[in-house]
């Protein structure tokens, strides 16, 4: 079984990547680094990889939008599994290297918003340069391309660098969450405690257009966990809206929610039902369990057809 990832080696999408093959007990499988989200993603899609594991959201910066617009309009792939790790970065660079010798520091974006304020205070006028990945970061501070990458501290060892300073952060319980993707097919089963995502797409930009969307799912009681309005790129007032909300595509409350958003949409992209991965179950208000919602369709055939 071959896992696509973002890489080189020792960004944090590789250790998710093993987290997501080992909790699969696939000893076996091989992970391979790839250039970009994009290029991980297309492996799948190409047959190159049977999984790609890819980040998707950060509690400090929201959703990897690389991820969520390669997922809402590449197409062919689902998401599979979650998994979500704490991100601890480490400045890292050439052994005998000072915070003073320091001009140029590298990593992905993501990483410069989650340290922003320790970049203004300890490293003040120093030129950021944006990067695939944190590890591409490093892998440039080795061939001596820049001075410094925020990255992860297991990285250093790979490059040949030294940790110039850990704990590099703004907020101390930052996570991101990774998800496994997979070609289109069957579905993890529910287990009562999952996350189903999709890419809603506006027919036009109206007033109330989005009270239309979130109305399906607030009528049948299904927590959203996140929206995020994205632009399709077709032009100015042109937007999808990416969305991960509780419960599974089996669920009959979240079935008949998919339904409701696609009337009022132009298009509803589905992108997956899996198990969440923090273990928090979900919560079914009275009236929405599937016995509920197959006896409110008992009760209106028996109107409508005069069935006993």
């Amino acid at each position: 079984m071959r896992y696509a990832y973002l890489g080189p080696e020792g960004t944090f999408t590789e250790a998710a990547a093993a987290v997501l093959a080992t909790s699969r007990a696939r000893a076996d499988a091989e992970l391979v680094p790839c250039a970009s989200v994009g290029a991980a993603l297309t492996a799948v899609r190409t047959g190159a990889a049977e999984r790609a594991v890819v980040p998707i959201e950060s509690s400090v910066e929201g959703i990897v939008t690389a991820t969520v617009d390669d997922l809402a309009g590449g197409g062919d792939v689902l998401i599979w599994a979650e998994t979500r790790l704490p991100i601890e970065f480490g400045l890292l660079a050439r052994e005998g290297t000072t915070l003073a010798d320091v001009k140029t520091v590298g990593g992905h974006p993501q990483a410069e918003g989650q340290c922003r304020r320790w970049l203004a205070t300890n490293l003040p006028g120093r030129e950021w340069v944006p990067l695939s990945s944190n590890a591409e970061a490093a892998r440039r501070v080795g061939e001596g391309d820049l001075d410094a990458a925020l990255a992860s501290a297991a990285a250093a060892p790979r490059y040949g660098l030294t940790v110039l300073a850990p704990d590099v952060h703004d907020r101390s319980n930052a996570m991101t969450r990774f998800v496994e993707v997979a070609p289109p097919g069957s579905l993890p089963p529910p287990t009562g405690a999952d996350r189903t995502s999709l890419a809603a797409f506006l027919a036009d930009d109206h007033a109330g257009a989005l009270m239309e969307i979130l109305t399906e799912f607030a009528v049948r009681g299904i927590n959203l966990s996140t929206i995020q309005s994205r632009p399709t790129g077709d032009g100015l007032g042109s937007y999808f809206f990416f969305i991960d909300c509780e419960g599974h595509i089996d669920d009959a409350r979240v079935g008949e929610a998919m339904m409701g958003v696609r009337r009022v949409c132009a298009e509803v992209r589905f992108l997956g039902s899996y198990p969440r991965c923090d273990g928090g179950r979900t919560q079914v208000r009275r009236g929405t369990s599937d016995a509920e919602f197959a006896e409110a369709a008992a009760w209106l055939a028996r109107l409508r057809y005069g069935r006993p």
